[in-house]
């Protein structure tokens, strides 16, 4: 059964979060404001693109990341904590019309969609080609789950009439039937013009009235809008036709969002590359090999690269059959998609039925199921055709064999190489990365445009440095000899750049005159600079470099970031040391200190807690009144007092039908269906006591009412485990552990940041990886983060990720967890917990209680833990380097 990632449910909740407070609180702009409160993009302002009273947000995730999935549930989600229906009508906008076909087959075919569409929406549902959207009947609206999908320039026009879902059709018609001029939208709807007289079968005597089109149709029912790559939708031509259907909200799922100040997508959730790769679902890091020799050396070596991962892959638990994608030159260039056949089929022995040619005119892959055992393709020659759309996670090895330019074609083939198969990390580390062959003239431009690439898919610059590994041309055999050969690491990292004139040596320091070597290539001249370059040199290298000095400065900092990176200590080898974990020993067993184990030693049972709530249903339809005083139609909103009172109508649903549907949207998973079902029985009882409320009123409010519920269970587990917490671990009778039994690693390979990283001048040597998370280059923490980098009785440090799941080292506090700082290992292998506290936070509660348990933590390690909550000064007077200096002896 498929299940969420971690950081695709962090994603759903945290629209989740949103669009609950947008509903409670009736004011975006706040709700805004506070969900990204803690998140990565604090600066951003709300901007509401004149959307009036419609949340309009974006989801920044990069290629491979799941953006359709995140889709199917950002639609259920959004209908139960924002919309209060349960049938809601949405509209999802694509680039292409390659991606609307795929989607489309996607969420009507593929079980990881369908299966919790369905289950969401009681298997009413209903998927539709905007081509197929006249097979919506009127009644279906309202009583099905309707997902419609187009491109975004089947609506994006200036004049309507050019395109069919602005068009009149006649089956269209009893959608309109029983629509009232009191409708909210009813002046906005698009009229009959002469322009569109020519067809449909209207005449003159229709100019004026309500064109029953597929846009008027949207815009009757507020549908929720789902963009799929957003960052191609920032025109004011796109907000003027989203406008037109009257969204009731607006979700952008992109890589590459807009940041612009004016135009710019309101973040509110971001998921980084290096998360993807923590959580399997690409391969990283990319191996790249540039070959300046001839573009028959590149496919050479993606040939011996496939076939030596190939017989790797026969040791992996599941079926993978490695595939090269091969990017040839356009048709009149000299390395064309024949050409390259030629050369595998003469050269290399490749037989024909295991090579696939996916152009706009050759289209072998059509009808092929990739994933099968039987299927032979093995190599796949294109031009462009799959740079949108296509999906195959065995594709490993990249060969371009075309000048390396600024192409996007490049982008989304790279891109195809980046998914891991089924998702999931492979017991083979070398099936765990990716392979790119680059045929270039120019060997300082391929890592430059593979990193431009990467930038461009949504990798952050950091990242895109980091996971890059130059490999030299003349390691043809990536894998070595034998089989059990570790694929070898670059001896070095290096930068060339095509020069003008020779480089002054003179003022230059001797070791930044052993770093770089000029050459003749092809013949230019080109300075290869190996290691870190410093300001000096890159000042020299600027002055006679061919490219601006924009240019330079980029590629200098992204190759000093390869160096950091390289030369960190978990991307050498380094282990961090183990560290135990606060344990306790409950009913005889040992158990991990977390808030379950706090609730079974306080015996949580819902019951025994009162089964009252403070609930006020809203009305949240509007009524109007239409009329024509002075021969002129007007409305206006009616009050309260001038419309039927629904809330004193009959219902069909009986009590215990509410009280059911309340347990399957309020289930929880540490309380039984019986439980549940007697404390939703004492509310129901309860509210129906005032008597203001009816039970018709429960029903129309049922979405707020199941909300509301929910977060009263979580109020009254949040006490319990609170009550549990103080007594597992600080009673007198606590059995309290600090063991190896349960221990914490963090492993090279998994530090998710985010993008909020450290970009600061001062080279730290001590940081376990080559990336820092959440730091900034000066202040306290800085200063506290530089005394442990410096001191020499540190091996090495993390500063420590938060709510990162397994990424992340924590300690329990009674609500939530305790994320310290920083983590440090010592040169005697004890492990240090500083948590740094600035300004009056070093005496709030917080702090007490997080010292009350990192001490507990390091009383019970058998002196191999230690906990310092550091301050700028002490009581004494001591700064941060003898406060640890003190702790540690």
């Amino acid at each position: 059964m498929f299940e969420l990632k971690k950081y695709q449910t962090e994603a759903i909740k945290k629209l989740s979060d949103f669009f609950k407070d947008c509903r409670d609180s009736q004011d975006i702009k706040s709700a805004f404001s506070r969900s990204i409160s803690d998140s990565y993009f604090p600066e951003r302002l709300y901007r509401s693109y004149q959307f009036d009273g419609v949340p309009y947000v974006c989801v920044r995730i990069p290629t491979g990341g799941g953006k359709t999935i995140l889709g199917a549930y950002t639609v259920s989600t959004i209908a139960k904590d924002y919309l209060s229906q349960d049938y809601p009508i949405t509209l999802w906008l694509v680039p292409t019309t390659t991606i609307q076909q795929q989607t489309v087959a996607a969420l009507k075919s593929n079980s990881d969609y369908t299966d919790h569409l369905n289950k969401a929406f009681n298997n009413h549902v209903s998927i539709y080609d905007i081509d197929d959207v006249n097979q919506i009947r009127s009644q279906d609206i309202g009583n099905k789950a309707i997902i419609v999908v187009s491109t975004l320039a089947n609506l994006r026009v200036t004049k309507t009439t050019d395109r069919k879902v602005y068009q009149y059709h006649e089956n269209f018609e009893p959608h309109f039937a029983k629509l009232s001029q009191n409708h909210p939208v009813f002046e906005q709807l698009e009229r009959v013009t002469e322009g569109d007289l020519s067809e449909n079968g209207l005449n003159a005597r229709d100019l004026g009235k309500i064109k029953y089109s597929f846009a008027n149709l949207l815009a009757l029912y507020n549908p929720l809008v789902i963009v799929d790559e957003a960052h191609n939708a920032r025109t004011t031509l796109t907000f003027e036709t989203l406008k037109r259907i009257h969204p009731a909200a607006i979700v952008e799922f992109t890589a590459t969002p807009n940041t612009t100040t004016t135009n710019g997508s309101n973040i509110i959730f971001h998921v980084s590359a290096a998360r993807l790769k923590s959580e399997d679902m690409i391969k990283l890091p990319i191996i790249l090999t540039e070959h300046s020799n001839g573009w028959e050396d590149a496919v050479r070596d993606a040939v011996l690269t496939r076939d030596r991962l190939a017989i790797k892959a026969q040791q992996d638990t599941d079926y993978i059959r490695p595939i090269v994608l091969l990017q040839a030159e356009n048709k009149g260039g000299k390395v064309t998609v024949e050409t390259l056949k030629q050369c595998l089929i003469e050269q290399h022995k490749i037989n024909e039925s295991r090579i696939a040619i996916a152009t706009g005119t050759q289209r072998e892959l059509d009808g092929l199921d990739l994933f099968q055992p039987d299927c032979p393709i093995e190599f796949i020659i294109t031009m462009e055709a799959l740079k949108e759309g296509w999906d195959c996670s065995f594709a490993y090895v990249f060969c371009s064999v075309k000048k390396v330019s600024s192409s996007k074609d490049a982008e989304q083939l790279l891109g195809r190489v980046l998914r891991m198969p089924y998702a999931k990390r492979r017991v083979i580390e070398d099936l765990n990365r990716a392979y790119a062959h680059i045929a270039t003239e120019s060997l300082a431009q391929a890592a430059k445009q593979l990193t431009d690439n990467l930038i461009s898919m949504g990798f952050e610059e950091m990242e895109a440095a980091s996971f890059i590994r130059q490999q030299d041309a003349n390691q043809a055999e990536l894998f070595g000899e034998s089989d059990n050969a570790v694929t070898p690491q670059p001896t070095s990292i290096n930068l060339m750049l095509e020069i003008k004139d020779t480089v002054d040596t003179t003022v230059l320091t001797e070791q930044d005159r052993s770093s770089i070597r000029i050459s003749d290539v092809n013949g230019r001249q080109v300075v290869t600079i190996t290691g870190k370059i410093s300001e000096n040199l890159k000042k020299e290298i600027a002055k006679v470099s061919v490219e601006p000095t924009q240019s330079i400065e980029r590629s200098v900092s992204i190759h000093n970031q390869s160096v950091h990176a390289a030369l960190s200590p978990s991307e050498n080898g380094a282990k961090f040391a183990v560290i135990p974990r606060l344990c306790v020993m409950s009913q005889g067993m040992l158990e991990l200190a977390e808030k379950e184990v706090f609730l079974d030693a306080f015996e949580w049972n819902l019951l025994d807690y009162p089964a009252k709530i403070d609930y006020k249903p809203t009305e949240q339809t509007k009524s109007f009144i239409v009329d024509l005083p002075d021969k002129k139609v007007k409305y206006r909103e009616l009050s309260k007092d001038q419309t039927f009172n629904l809330n004193l109508a009959n219902t069909d649903i009986t009590q215990e039908d509410l009280i059911r549907w309340l347990d399957q949207e309020c289930r929880q998973s540490d309380v039984t269906q019986s439980i549940m079902i007697g404390f939703l029985s004492n509310i129901i009882n309860h509210l129906l006591q005032r008597p203001e409320i009816t039970l018709t009123t429960l029903v129309r409010n049922k979405y707020p009412l199941s909300n509301a519920i929910t977060a009263l269970v979580s109020k009254y587990r949040e006490q319990a485990a609170a009550s549990g917490y103080q007594q597992t671990l600080f009673a007198n009778d606590s059995k309290v552990l600090t063991t190896y039994d349960f221990s914490y690693e963090f492993k090279a390979d998994n530090y998710p940041i985010s993008a909020n990283y450290y970009t600061g001048s001062f080279d730290f040597q001590r940081h376990f990886y080559p990336q820092i998370e959440d730091m900034k280059a000066w202040g306290e923490e800085f200063d506290c983060a530089q005394t442990i980098d410096s001191m020499e009785e540190v091996k090495h440090w993390v500063r420590n990720l938060v709510r990162r799941n397994e990424a992340s080292f924590s300690l329990p506090l009674a609500h939530g967890n305790f994320y310290p700082d920083f983590i440090v290992e010592m040169m005697d292998g004890r492990i240090l917990i500083v948590e740094y506290k600035g300004g009056d936070s070093k005496t709030n509660q917080d702090s007490a209680e997080k010292r009350l348990v990192g001490d507990l933590w390091a009383k019970h390690s058998q002196g191999k833990c230690l906990f310092l909550m550091a301050v700028k000064q002490d009581d004494f007077g001591q700064n941060v380097k003898q406060q640890i200096l003190n702790i540690i002896s």
